[in-house]
């Protein structure tokens, strides 16, 4: 039997091309897109503005459905991408970090994770509130029909699939091959992560350069990067609807 032989690594031009294609149709392009919407918001005097999270994309409930699990195919597709592209170049899934999925550390780090980020991170947007620098976060309605809460839920754990495979595993291998030093590699994920975030106001931005700072760093300790899944995922479960069911407690910051 004869070895398989080893993929062939492209040129640095060519990952150079690659990452800069990869991220114009992800979340480079939505970096951009938050960058003009936080410059709207400070035109318009950004503590007076309002961002909806996940507002209805259609009046018609099958239409808004249907949308909405587009939502969830694209970002799925997005991370799958990112895997393809990795793969081709002989990093598979599990060297990616996405190995058999264990209770132990994948769930239970991903939960503490979640805890450690999810927590400072709400404390940052409530002072960044009082302090007129973040927007008010308009909650997703959640009784207007069936399906609102399992869709959010997916939509929840497809963003978290996506932005850790894209801006952490993806990104991070790329840039180590193009022999970017692992610190300076870490600074640009989560500068990138914090600017497609910017929407929100600045206080999202800057948790979100945080939040990769110390995702980044996980991934490169311990190869790992279903930990980061999940806790994105559940951050972004609460915040579409934990925070949607505490709306009313929380009128104060509106």
């Amino acid at each position: 039997m004869t070895a398989e032989p080893a993929h062939a690594l492209p040129s640095p031009r060519a990952l150079r091309i690659e990452i800069v294609v990869v991220l114009a149709v992800t979340f480079g392009l939505s970096a951009y897109v938050a960058l003009l919407r936080l410059t709207e918001g400070v035109l318009l005097g950004l503590g007076g503005q309002t961002v909806a999270l996940n507002e209805r994309r259609s009046p018609f409930d099958l239409i808004d459905l249907g949308l909405n699990l587009a939502s969830v195919v694209q970002l799925m597709a997005w991370g799958a991408l990112g895997l393809y592209l990795l793969w081709r170049t002989g990093t598979g899934p599990a060297q990616a970090g996405l190995g058999r999925f264990r209770l132990h550390p994948d769930l239970t780090g991903g939960l503490g994770l979640a805890a450690l980020i999810g927590i400072p991170g709400l404390a940052l947007y409530v002072a960044a509130r009082l302090l007129g620098l973040s927007a008010a976060v308009e909650p997703a309605e959640l009784n207007d029909t069936w399906w609102r809460i399992p869709v959010l839920l997916l939509v929840a754990f497809a963003n978290g699939w996506a932005e850790e495979i894209i801006v952490v595993a993806f990104l991070l291998t790329r840039l180590r091959q193009l022999h970017i030093s692992p610190a300076a590699a870490l600074l640009i994920s989560a500068l990138l992560r914090g600017c497609y975030h910017l929407y929100q106001g600045y206080s999202a931005g800057l948790g979100n350069v945080v939040m990769g700072l110390v995702f980044g760093y996980l991934w490169l300790r311990t190869g790992r990067l279903w930990p980061l899944i999940v806790a994105h995922g559940l951050i972004d479960a609460v915040a579409f609807v934990g925070y949607s069911l505490a709306a009313g407690e929380l009128d104060w910051l509106s």
